[in-house]
């Protein structure tokens, strides 16, 4: 420490010694003296009410307009639209029988999608070279890295319809690296060289990004592929969820697919749930991970919990979308005559729950009854295991 001499003749050391003994005194006189009765309302940190409010977890993004063409649309939520979902960002997809999602790669986030109706044929390539093709039906999943090129197209004779969800909430699903967009602003002669086509050819392609466009449902499927000695891949980027064994309760069941299940999947979790009419699914937190839903069909009714004496509740139907901050507690309650069904995106390829049933089954009666002011009789009729989803 510098020792130099100010204008008063006092060094830097001698000022901040001078300082400390100073308030140090000024401590001393303030402090309640020893056994004194501390202030009745002195509190530890801030004021509960002085903290930011829960923000909202609620969006409706089939009420968005979004992109809509003759072949298809597609309806996003990113932090743009819905800013407490940093971690995930979704896209609510439908495909007109032959319509195709171009050729396409995504720089920032890997993409994960639950097929609700309809059939959609995909093909993705990796770095190493491998091609893979696979059809998707209704409860079905696909999983795309980061980066790796792909295309979508429904060769069903209905509108598809699936959900797709990126593992960052900043990505847009209109910001894509689409080919159409790339060769069209690309020197012709470079396109002309680089993918052996004459030059009128060239002239004729599109001058802008397609995104979705009509396309011709294949006579065979699948196809050949350009190259005949192709590698095919050898991880799957499918995964029937709707068809795993469920994880039954009194008020209902889940399908959880964690990368155990489905490596390729090595950045989300999900989790399928049905609630039968009157349903709960119990109080719980995640502590690995931020929870991101949408609601198939029903409605529900969720309460999160964010400490500091901080709640908020709000009601969803179909077609709405909730996202549960990591570490908040939440629990979803079936509103309504028809049972409820959504699906759950988490933002780790492990899952991890601490329900509060779980927590009380894992303390004694002793403790409980303290905690919770009641009799140990009382404590002793608490959870013993855990309820999941409660009748």
């Amino acid at each position: 420490m510098s020792s130099e001499r100010k204008p008063d003749g006092m060094t830097r050391r001698e000022m901040i010694g001078s300082a400390s003994l100073a308030a140090l005194g000024t401590s001393m006189l303030t402090a309640p003296a020893a056994g004194a009765a501390s202030p009745q309302n002195y509190q530890v940190g801030k004021d509960p009410g002085k903290h930011e409010p829960l923000q909202d977890f609620k969006f409706d993004i089939e009420a968005t307009t979004g992109w809509v063409g003759e072949a298809g649309s597609a309806k996003e939520a990113t932090v743009e639209e819905f800013p407490v979902s940093k971690s995930i960002a979704g896209v609510s997809m439908r495909l007109k029988p032959g319509g195709i999602r171009e050729l396409h790669w995504h720089a920032i986030a890997a993409e994960w999608a639950f097929v609700i109706n309809g059939k959609v044929l995909t093909t993705v390539i990796a770095p190493n070279g491998q091609a893979a093709t696979d059809i998707f039906e209704e409860g079905d999943i696909w999983y795309f890295p980061r980066g790796h090129g792909h295309a979508l197209q429904n060769i069903g004779n209905d509108e598809a319809h699936f959900v797709l969800g990126f593992d960052d909430g900043h990505f847009s699903e209109f910001g894509t690296f689409s080919i159409t967009d790339w060769v069209a602003r690309t020197p012709a002669n470079v396109v002309q060289r680089n993918l052996g086509l004459p030059a009128e050819t060239v002239k004729g392609l599109p001058t802008k990004e397609l995104y979705i466009l009509p396309g011709k449902i294949p006579q065979s499927i699948p196809e050949a592929y350009l190259a005949n000695d192709i590698e095919t891949s050898q991880s799957a980027h499918k995964f029937r969820l709707g068809n795993m064994p469920a994880l039954t309760f009194p008020g209902g069941w889940e399908r959880i697919v964690t990368i155990k299940e489905f490596p390729i999947n090595n950045t989300l979790t999900s989790v399928l749930q049905y609630l039968e009419p009157g349903a709960i699914r119990e109080m719980h937190w995640h502590p690995n991970a931020d929870e991101w839903q949408y609601l198939l069909s029903g409605r529900s009714r969720v309460t999160i919990f964010g400490a500091h004496g901080r709640v908020k509740t709000e009601e969803f139907k179909q077609g709405q979308i909730c996202f549960i901050e990591r570490g908040f507690g939440h629990c979803v309650e079936q509103v309504g005559a028809e049972p409820t069904k959504f699906f759950a995106l988490f933002n780790s390829p492990t899952f991890e729950e601490i329900s509060i049933s779980k927590w009380t089954a894992g303390n004694p009666a002793s403790l409980l009854a303290d905690n919770f002011q009641i009799s140990k009789d009382a404590a002793a009729k608490l959870p013993n295991k855990t309820l999941g989803i409660i009748r």
